[in-house]
């Protein structure tokens, strides 16, 4: 037998306070490791007032708050070529129409500063393009799952996009680690229709998604314009070439009827055959007439050859200028 000994009440409430202080303490510590994220933005965004620029960059992409809040966290710099160039070597890898790289980790978005006008839409292209890097970064296991699988089934089955095929195909043999990372950002800033649960998710990031491929289209098209332009210009170039060729080798022939009748001509004045050397002089001299007009139809074919020449030359100096804009080779821009 023993005695059994009255409970004491402040014992009861200390051991009460310790289980209410440690069930407190881990619920602070659950909640912080649930939003360790949030705590490690409002760090990053301390203080930070973006760039006029940046904040522009924002809008004109249409990303919505929390979007732009990410974008924030990654302090965007717009960046002069030689800059731009020790942040993101090799265009920081993109293969498709931006020109910008994201570092890992919320480390950073670097894009290079263009400012032709023709190319308007590029870094707003490009801004959105690495926000989504950023985002793609932040999914977690499962989210990023489900949207790969929303991705490569859009992929394997209903893109249509030569162009982006090519890219994408391009990004399978140079990073087969970062195939699906850059369809995140390819297929939401470079192609205008989307399947309704890909257009659902990139809803989450942009009040008007298909704004930034607009911007896209535009300058693109400033390229491929001039590039279509340049082959009709080589198809009538090829033709011209024909038709001059035609018109060299009719003039030859005439040359030689010419010489063959001049010859004959001055046999029959020799002879003073006067009858017959009257009689066919008109015909003569409807074959100079003929070489004459020939020669003057030549001429304008060469005068025109030469016109689209220039023609064809000024467009592809036209692309040699926006290719040098968005060429980060400072050391091949200056040759």
């Amino acid at each position: 037998m023993f005695n059994l000994k009255p409970l004491d009440d402040n014992g009861a409430a200390k051991n009460l306070l310790s289980l209410i202080f440690s069930g407190t303490l881990l619920l602070v510590v659950g909640l912080a490791l649930l939003n360790q994220q949030a705590i490690f933005d409002y760090y990053k965004l301390r203080g930070y007032v973006p760039p006029t620029e940046v904040a522009q960059l924002a809008t004109q992409s249409t990303m919505n708050d929390q979007t732009r809040r990410v974008f924030y966290v990654n302090q965007p710099v717009v960046q002069d070529k030689a800059t731009f160039k020790i942040d993101c070597p090799d265009g920081g890898g993109e293969k498709t129409i931006v020109l910008g790289c994201y570092h890992g980790g919320q480390n950073g978005i670097y894009l290079l500063q263009v400012t032709d006008p023709r190319l308007n839409g590029v870094k707003q292209v490009t801004a959105a393009h690495e926000l989504l890097h950023a985002t793609y970064d932040r999914l977690s296991s499962d989210e990023r799952k489900k949207v790969d699988a929303m991705l490569l089934n859009y992929f394997e089955n209903d893109l249509k996009d030569e162009r982006i095929i090519n890219t994408i195909e391009g990004y399978k043999k140079t990073e087969p680690n970062d195939l699906i990372n850059e369809m995140h950002s390819i297929f939401a800033t470079e192609i205008v229709n989307l399947p309704a649960e890909l257009e659902a998710y990139y809803s989450k990031y942009f009040t008007n998604r298909k704004k930034i491929v607009e911007f896209a289209n535009q300058y693109q098209a400033e390229f491929t314009s001039r590039q279509t332009a340049i082959e009709n210009y080589d198809v009538q170039l090829d033709s011209l070439k024909d038709q001059i060729a035609a018109g060299e080798a009719s003039l030859t022939q005439l040359q030689e009827q010419i010489k063959v009748e001049e010859n004959s001509l001055q046999d029959l004045r020799r002879s003073n055959r006067t009858g017959e050397f009257n009689a066919r002089v008109p015909a003569f001299n409807g074959l100079i007439d003929q070489y004459n007009q020939q020669v003057r139809s030549v001429q304008d074919l060469v005068r025109q050859y030469n016109v689209v020449v220039e023609e064809r030359n000024a467009l592809a100096s036209e692309i040699s200028e926006l290719s040098n804009a968005l060429n980060t080779d400072v050391e091949q821009i200056k040759q």
